[in-house]
């Protein structure tokens, strides 16, 4: 795939991470300035490149003979490679999908030999270590920007809607099922939704997604599939997923944007898409990024309220250029127990994103309001 975007006021870099793209370019001819290739396997190609203009051209994760290599090198071209050892790809150009990070290896599933490589060194990493957990961040964030199609002024082409709420909600808990009914009925009304890809809220918000346009009584046989191991600590937690998944086995897209950080929590099966970042500031901050369509916040803690601040804030300075709704699903939790929502009302007042609040018990009712507030430009 080949992208042209601004970045920053430098000239436009083009990013090739498919060959069939980097074919297609040279029948335009030969040059490769302000270009980066990413994760792309040249061995097999029979190329001249003292043919090719090298300026400002970095070649990311990809396969060189050693004489390619030298030439291009001697051009002026930047050449990286990550470790061998490293259990992730830090160049990678697309985003995760679950069956690849439960392959089994070693009777350790990749996903986990990946966070106890990262929790290894999450305290103090080398700098190479950093580097390449910074690249492959970079990665999710390029992976995203080309799933969800941003426009120049930072609209998505995807109607985004995310979820957000505990980690430790029960599959039994009836805000679970709220949250997997909402989820499903703004999946069939064209919102994409995403979450932040663990246990609890999210899991229920990507399982909603994931089965929109099937019928109604589909939420209480996988709801039923799911209560053997209502927590995410017990034994047969994902064995009762992938019952759900056996059972429907043609689910809607939809997006998880978890971390390693938080990698003692086991990703959920139901997302088609997985942004998974290193960084958890880097992937709190996208996932509100990207919902610009909205974001339902279910009942959840400490974690879920620092969320509902942050996209405070983003709305605040329209950070990225819109003001979008926040929804809160659960009047128990957010106008009496803790009274956040009243408090953003007031913090709100005067101000643009003051009507993008709403409060409810109802998804037929987040649905409505989401119709009715749709993301306002700055």
């Amino acid at each position: 795939m080949t992208t042209d975007r601004p970045k920053f006021n430098a000239p436009r870099e083009r990013i090739i991470t498919q060959i069939s793209s980097f074919e297609k370019l040279l029948q335009n001819g030969h040059s490769l300035k302000n270009s980066t290739l990413q994760a792309l396997d040249f061995r097999q190609l029979q190329l001249n490149w003292e043919n090719f203009t090298i300026d400002n051209t970095l070649f990311l994760g990809c396969q060189l003979s050693l004489e390619d290599e030298m030439v291009l090198r001697r051009k002026g071209a930047y050449i990286y490679h990550a470790p061998t050892d490293l259990p992730y790809n830090p160049f990678r150009s697309t985003l995760y999908r679950w069956q690849e990070l439960i392959v089994q290896k070693d009777q350790k599933s990749r996903d986990l030999h990946i966070y106890e490589h990262f929790s290894n060194k999450r305290y103090n990493p080398t700098i190479n270590e950093a580097l390449w957990q910074r690249i492959h961040d970079h990665a999710m964030d390029d992976a995203l920007r080309q799933l969800l199609e941003f426009d120049e002024q930072g609209m998505t082409t995807r109607r985004c809607v995310a979820f957000m709420g505990g980690h430790s909600v029960l599959r039994t808990d009836p805000y679970f099922r709220k949250t997997v009914e909402t989820a499903k009925l703004l999946g069939e009304n064209g919102y994409f939704i995403a979450s932040g890809g663990g246990p609890g809220i999210m899991e229920a918000a990507n399982l909603g997604a994931y089965l929109a346009g099937l019928p109604e009584r589909s939420v209480d046989e996988a709801l039923t599939l799911l209560e053997v191991a209502p927590k995410y600590t017990d034994d047969g937690y994902h064995q009762a997923a992938l019952a759900v998944l056996d059972k429907f086995p043609e689910g809607q897209e939809n997006l998880a944007i978890p971390t390693w950080f938080y990698g003692h929590e086991p990703s959920n099966l139901f997302a088609s898409h997985i942004a998974k970042y290193f960084s958890n500031s880097i992937r709190e901050d996208t996932l509100l990024a990207v919902a610009l369509y909205g974001i339902v916040y279910a009942p959840g803690s400490a974690g879920t309220t620092q969320e509902i601040f942050m996209d405070a804030a983003q709305n605040h300075y329209a950070t990225f250029n819109y003001y979008s709704p926040m929804v809160f699903l659960g009047r128990q939790r957010y106008e009496i127990d803790t009274m956040i929502y009243p408090l953003l009302r007031q913090l709100s007042y005067g101000k643009e994103y003051h009507d993008q609040l709403y409060l409810t018990d109802e998804p037929a009712e987040v649905l409505t309001f989401l119709k009715e507030h749709g993301p306002i430009a700055k």
